[in-house]
This record gives C-alpha cells, sequence and structure tokens, in this order.
C-alpha cells in the first residue's frame, strides 16, 4: 500500500519534467541538466552579450528559489470560527501567504480567475513579512508573536536600512510567482500599491508576468484633497497594477453599463428588448467619402416601407424609390460606418428615417443593450466611492470604530476591480491573499446580490497581532479592546473574519428574499505544521524515536485535520462536499461524491474495508480513491486484504497515511 507524500506540489521538479520533454538531449544519464548541450539546442535564442537590461537586487536568487521550495506544513479545520461549514464554497485562511500559497499549488493549480492583493507599501513602519528561508514555518510562528527567539522586534523595514527596497522585493517575488501559477489562462490580477514600490513592482511583474501581459496601470484618485503631510506635492492617488497571466485569452476587460449608460437606450423593440438609434454615417475624423471611398455607397427604400431596404454600389433610377446618401451637415459627401459587404449582411439590422432638423433620410441602426461590449476603464478612476474616507465609513456601517483597521479598501475601489476583472456568467473565484479587513469579501457580496454574480473567495491573511503592529492600536485600542470583547486573539485575521460575519448578518436581515441561492459562509483553516511526526535521523533516544514512528499522527491531531491534509496532498478542492458515515463502528469520509473515501480511525477491520466497497458502488463516482491510516488496521492479515478486497470492487488506487 503506496504512502502518500507529505510535502506540497514540488514546482521546480515539475519544471525539470516539462523541459525534459522538450529537449531530453540536454539531461544526462544522470538526469542532471547539460547546459552546453541546452545552449546548443536553443541557438540564436540564447543571451551572449555582457551589457543586457536586467532587473537585480541583493538576495534575487534566493527569493525566486524560495518560489520553487516545497511546503511541509497543512491546514487545519477550525469549524467553531466557520459560517456554514459544510455547505460553504468560501475559504478563509489564516497564515502566512507565502507558505499557503505553497500549499495551494495542487489544489488550485491554474483555477484563479482573479487575484487581488493590497500588499504592504513600505513606507519604512511596519514590515512583517520578513522571510525566514531556511525555515518559513518557524519564522511563521515567531513572526506572529511579533518576536525573534532573542525577543527582538521583527516589523520593522526603515528606510535607513541598506536593503529597504531589496527586502520588499525579496518578499513580493516568491509570492507573486506562485501567484501566478494558481491563476486561470485568462485570469487577471490587480494590485494596489502606492509611489514607494510602483517602479519595483512594475518591472518584477514584467519578470514574472511578461511584460506584454500588462494590462495597464490605473492612478486611483483616493485623496482629491492631497495628502497634508506630504512635503512637496501633496499626493491625491495611489496606483492599481494590472497584469494578465496571458494578454490573448483575455475574453472580457471593461465596465458593466451604468444608469447614464443604460438611459440613453430609451426604446424598446417588439420583444421589450432596450435599443438606441444609431445614425449609420461615420462622424469625426475621416467621415469624408474620399477618406474611404469603398465606405460610400447608396441605399434605397420606399416611403412606405423605410425598413426595407436595397444597397447598391451603383446609383439606382427608380422613381418609386428614396436614395439615402451619407451627406454631412454642409451637404457634402461623407460615408457610412460599416463597409458595403457588412450592410448587405446587416439589412434587417437597420431601417430609414427622416430627420426634419436637417431635412434629409439617413439610415439608422438599432443598438441594442443586451450583448453589449463592456465599457473600457480609463486608466484614472475619480469616481466618488473610491475615496478613502469611504473605507472607514463602510466598517462604522458595520459597527466598528474607525480606528479598528487602518486604511481599509473602499468598496468602490473593490467592487469595480471586481466589474472588470470577471465575466459576468462565469464562475469565478477571486483570491486575496493579503486580506486584512476582508474588504474583497463585502464587495464580492454586494456584486452577488446586485448583478446574480457566481463568485467564490479565498482570503489569507496573517494573524498579526494588533498589539504590536502600529502605534495608533496602543494609543486608541478600539481593534484590541473589540477582540477581547469577542473573546479571540488580538489579530488583523480575526478583525477579518468578523467583518465576514457582520456582513452575512445583514444581508439576512435586510435581504431575506434575495439570499435563497447565495452562499453565506466561509470554512475557516489555520496554517500549521504537518500532522505527521517528522522522523529525526540524528535522534539520541533511538527507541522511544521508533516507539513515535509507529504512532506517527501528532497527539493534538484530529481526523479532520488529517482528512484536509490528505485533500491538499491530492490536490482535491478544500470546499468539496464531504460526508461522514459510520461503518463497521469506524467513521468514514466520503469526500466529493466518491471522489476520495477516507477512513481514519485505528481500528479498521475486514467489515469496515468490505462496508467502504459496498459505500463506492453504491455512489458509483467515475473515479475514485481511498486512504487508510497506515496503522490503523487491526493487524497485517487485514491490511493485505483490504487492497484485494477493494480492488474487486473497481477501486485501484489505495494510499496510506
Amino acid at each position: 500500500m503506496e504512502k502518500l507524500k507529505g510535502t506540497s506540489k514540488d514546482l521546480l521538479a515539475e519544471n525539470i519534467n516539462e523541459l525534459r520533454k522538450l529537449f531530453p538531449e540536454a539531461f544526462t544519464e544522470d538526469k542532471k541538466i547539460n547546459f552546453e548541450t541546452l545552449k546548443n539546442l536553443l541557438g540564436e535564442y540564447v543571451d551572449k552579450d555582457r551589457e543586457r537590461y536586467s532587473f537585480t537586487w541583493a538576495g534575487k536568487q534566493q527569493a525566486r528559489r524560495e518560489a520553487q521550495k516545497v511546503s511541509t506544513g497543512t491546514l487545519r479545520p477550525c469549524k467553531e470560527e466557520s459560517v456554514n461549514f459544510d455547505d460553504t464554497e468560501n475559504l478563509y485562511i489564516e497564515g502566512d501567504n507565502l507558505e499557503v500559497l505553497k500549499l495551494l499549488q495542487k489544489s488550485y493549480h491554474n483555477s484563479i480567475k482573479m487575484i487581488y492583493i493590497d500588499p504592504p507599501y513600505n513606507t519604512g513602519k511596519d514590515f512583517v513579512y520578513k522571510d525566514n528561508y531556511h525555515d518559513n514555518l518557524k519564522n511563521y510562528k515567531q513572526v506572529t508573536g511579533q518576536v525573534d527567539p532573542e525577543g527582538n522586534k521583527l516589523s520593522t523595514n526603515s528606510d535607513s536600512a541598506g536593503r529597504y527596497h531589496s527586502n520588499w522585493l525579496n518578499m513580493m517575488y516568491p509570492r507573486l510567482k506562485l501567484a501566478r501559477n494558481l491563476l486561470k489562462d485568462d485570469g487577471v490580477i490587480f494590485i494596489s500599491i502606492d509611489d514607494n514600490e510602483v517602479h519595483n513592482l512594475r518591472k518584477i511583474c514584467d519578470e514574472i508576468f511578461g511584460e506584454e501581459n500588462c494590462l495597464g496601470v490605473i492612478a486611483n484618485i483616493n485623496n482629491p484633497k492631497g495628502r497634508s503631510d506630504d512635503k512637496f506635492i501633496a499626493t491625491s492617488h495611489e496606483y492599481i497594477v494590472v497584469y494578465s497571466k496571458n494578454i490573448n485569452n483575455i475574453k472580457l476587460f471593461g465596465f458593466e453599463p451604468d444608469y447614464k449608460i443604460i438611459k440613453r437606450y430609451n426604446k424598446l423593440d417588439s420583444d421589450g428588448k432596450r435599443y438606441r438609434e444609431i445614425d449609420l454615417r461615420k462622424t469625426g475624423d475621416s467621415d469624408k467619402r474620399e477618406d474611404r471611398p469603398d465606405m460610400f455607397y447608396y441605399y434605397y427604400f420606399n416611403e412606405n416601407s423605410p425598413d426595407k431596404l436595397i444597397v447598391s454600389k451603383e446609383k439606382v433610377i427608380d422613381n418609386t424609390l428614396t436614395e439615402v446618401l451619407p451627406l454631412k451637415d454642409g451637404g457634402e459627401e461623407g460615408r457610412w460606418r460599416w463597409g458595403f459587404d457588412t450592410s448587405l449582411k446587416k439589412l434587417d439590422k437597420v431601417y430609414a428615417k427622416y430627420m426634419p432638423t436637417k431635412k434629409r433620410w439617413s439610415i439608422f441602426e438599432k443598438d441594442y443593450l443586451e450583448g453589449r461590449p463592456p465599457i473600457k476603464s480609463t486608466s484614472s478612476w475619480t469616481f466618488k466611492d473610491v475615496n478613502s474616507e469611504r473605507g472607514s465609513e463602510q466598517l462604522i456601517e458595520l459597527g466598528f470604530t474607525k480606528e479598528s483597521f487602518s486604511r481599509p479598501k473602499p468598496i468602490g475601489t473593490l467592487r469595480r476591480i471586481l466589474e472588470i476583472g470577471l465575466i459576468p456568467d462565469e464562475e469565478s473565484i477571486v483570491l486575496d491573499f493579503f486580506s486584512g479587513s476582508s474588504g474583497i469579501v463585502q464587495a464580492i457580496y454586494n456584486l452577488k446580490l446586485e448583478k446574480k454574480r457566481l463568485i467564490k473567495f479565498i482570503n489569507i491573511q496573517l494573524p498579526e497581532p494588533l498589539d504590536n503592529t502600529e502605534k495608533r492600536y496602543k494609543d486608541n485600542n478600539e481593534a484590541i479592546i473589540l477582540c477581547d470583547s469577542l473573546n479571540v486573539p488580538r489579530t488583523i485575521a480575526e478583525i477579518g473574519k468578523e467583518r465576514i460575519r457582520r456582513v452575512i448578518n445583514k444581508i439576512k436581515e435586510e435581504q431575506d428574499e434575495k439570499i435563497d441561492n447565495l452562499d453565506l459562509g466561509f470554512k475557516v483553516l489555520k496554517l500549521d505544521s504537518s500532522n505527521i511526526k517528522a522522523w529525526d535521523s540524528e535522534t539520541e533516544n533511538l527507541e522511544e524515536d521508533l516507539l513515535s514512528a509507529v504512532n506517527n499522527i501528532k497527539e493534538d491531531r484530529t481526523e479532520e485535520d488529517i482528512l484536509f491534509e490528505v485533500l491538499l496532498k491530492y490536490g482535491l478542492d478544500l470546499t468539496l462536499p464531504i460526508e461522514e458515515t459510520e461503518i463497521a463502528g469506524n467513521k468514514v469520509f466520503n469526500v466529493g461524491m466518491g471522489e476520495l473515501i477516507c477512513c481514519l480511525s485505528r481500528s479498521i477491520s475486514l467489515d469496515t474495508v468490505r462496508g467502504i466497497g459496498k459505500l463506492k458502488e453504491e455512489i458509483n463516482p467515475g473515479s475514485c480513491r481511498v486512504v487508510f491510516m497506515d496503522n490503523g488496521f487491526e493487524n497485517d492479515v487485514v491490511k493485505t486484504n483490504a487492497m484485494q478486497i477493494l480492488k474487486k470492487h473497481g477501486i485501484e488506487e489505495i494510499r496510506s497515511i
């Protein structure tokens, strides 16, 4: 019985395998890469110049290697902090996003439609994402306490530090590298940033996503009056940097029409569909006949039937027909917006109409609201609802104080990002791995309520202690008082989870008739070390460690903890439905309607194994895999026979943990 591997997806090994498929000749017999052969195979595509444009910084190679390392951690379910844990398809993950992103590589590879992040702006103040590449899980536990083993504060990246920009880049690079792997081929990422690091962010995004995949940079005017504490020029905006995974796969990128646009569609056809009339004559630049002679031709109709048109390249002599030309307001010959062949195909889409003011006929197109292309976003957002003050007001509306969270993003900004990043009728997953106060979730729910969107979310947030971050929390203590009143740890993650709960409660109170199909819940998962004890080959107490290896699961871990680690190792969606059943006195988990069946008990009998086989036949999934505890069988005979019994029921993949 084969054992499940205890690490996250090995991205380096996967990249090497892909390289081997493309260039098998470049590998030696001991499976190492012969770079001289590889250079010859690549020919003219190898850069041999000593001087070239490049972007580098202290620690870049180490940061690049970090993105390829595997994680030995896991995510443990926390039902008591969740809402509607068993049915929801939304996730809130508490932990260092570097490790969490590694753990999600199997389950959500190429699955995320949109990523939004609002990372630390590197202002020279708080900076808790300081990676220890030797042991990230150990570092995570230290960071959540905000002190190193000697009690020194970890959170400052002062601008007087010698590696001020490098530290920020080393933090961002591996996270963005891992994030790209999760994006769908038509996925997009939006990153909020200010002018401290926007130039460096553009450069690392060009490297990770490709310069050609930059969709633009939006100046978000979030403080029209400007910041009074700026020395020389009062800053009135931040940036939103936007990249795609593959620009050739972008299907939609723009706003849905608002009420100002909709009211222009002031006519209804016989089917009740809204449309507006648009003159087919070209206006503006290059609107003369000589500009495009091929787009000058004739329309004819009988005045008794203005919707039955004839189109001709040549002038027609017929006294029963009225001729319509694309004449400019001064009477000069202009041209049409459509070519002749297009007009010939779309005769049923146009009609003749007399214009009393101009005292002449013209041809009009019915432009329908339904199916209208999205409105392209401008590079400057001056909307009132992107103002920073609205972010704090929206927290207050949920019962928080203004000081509960520093500078939360306004829902207007986040909603606009969702509107231009998602396709209306497509089921999408939105990931935010610097989720802060969870504003993106409130924006998602608002959009789902109004537009009936199909959006799931994954939030990731470091449980950063409030009383060791900004001085503001020590002076005012509103966030700390709130956490204490809820009897929860004093962390930013607790503020984020509580905001989602309050948004859900508000929706339930105000929108009863609209929430039948709305997923009002979230699963809380928490980063931790693996449930499986690590073998220490340098142990001094061999007998004790051998006994520990037999009972290889940590004592404080539950069967549900182990189940979620199995889901991660198999790369299964962490929100698949899980049903619990009892077979011969043992708990059995049925995941995804038989996609995975787990029995993690320590007294597995042949009756339990036979029951699992019958359960598989009742469910009849397309494929099924079964996982047991390696030391969970009553004896070796049961363990040996288990595989044969399950194979008779059509189950070929049987693993142990």
